[in-house]
């Protein structure tokens, strides 16, 4: 039986590298796994890519709801990366092509924001994923991280603003919950 699957970790997780290696896993033994991601997330165009520096090709989620039935059939799997951007409609056909079409779904993506409220992607996927996993990463100190954090060029955390800032390690970290709320981007932040 078929599932809808959310893997949510903070910010270097290592999410997309999963989502790349799953998609791998199916190709290995001859499957075919359809990767998208949101067109929000502008990095780089027609392509998901990890930190590590893994990347592959994909369509952005807009194209594959707009699809047929007898085109989705072709996969054996359906990748969806930074699944955080994607609206509750989104989601919604995701359960169509888990129940509907027996294909699984794996979204990866953010649980929360820099000021540790739900996306609406995360938000549905939360409460109607079958499978909800996290994957983890660790603060500065050591500790689990699960609180991301957006900062300035000056390394002041910043605690106000629009929800969707697109970016990487130039002005986002994970943190503890402990240094967040301290406001302790901590002696290795790369700024």
């Amino acid at each position: 039986m078929a599932k809808l699957y959310f893997r949510h970790g903070a910010m270097g997780s290592s999410k997309t590298a999963n989502a790349l290696m799953a998609a791998y896993n199916y190709y290995e033994r001859g499957k075919e796994a359809l990767l998208a991601k949101p067109k929000l997330d502008t990095r780089d165009k027609g392509v998901i890519r990890s930190r590590m520096g893994l990347e592959h090709a994909c369509k952005y989620v807009e194209d594959v709801t707009a699809m047929e039935d007898f085109e989705l059939r072709r996969y054996d799997c359906v990748i969806i990366d930074e699944a955080q951007f994607c609206r509750k409609s989104d989601i919604e056909f995701f359960e169509h092509i888990v129940d509907d079409l027996e294909i699984p779904v794996i979204c990866y993506g953010l649980r929360t924001d820099f000021r540790r409220e739900l996306f609406e992607g995360s938000m549905w996927l939360l409460a109607w994923a079958d499978v909800i996993e996290e994957l983890k990463t660790v603060c500065w100190c050591g500790e689990g991280a699960s609180c991301n954090t957006r900062f300035t060029e000056d390394g002041e955390i910043i605690r106000t603003g629009s929800q969707i800032v697109v970016g990487g390690n130039d002005c986002y970290t994970a943190l503890c919950r402990k240094h967040f709320k301290e406001g302790k981007l901590g002696p290795r932040t790369r700024i």
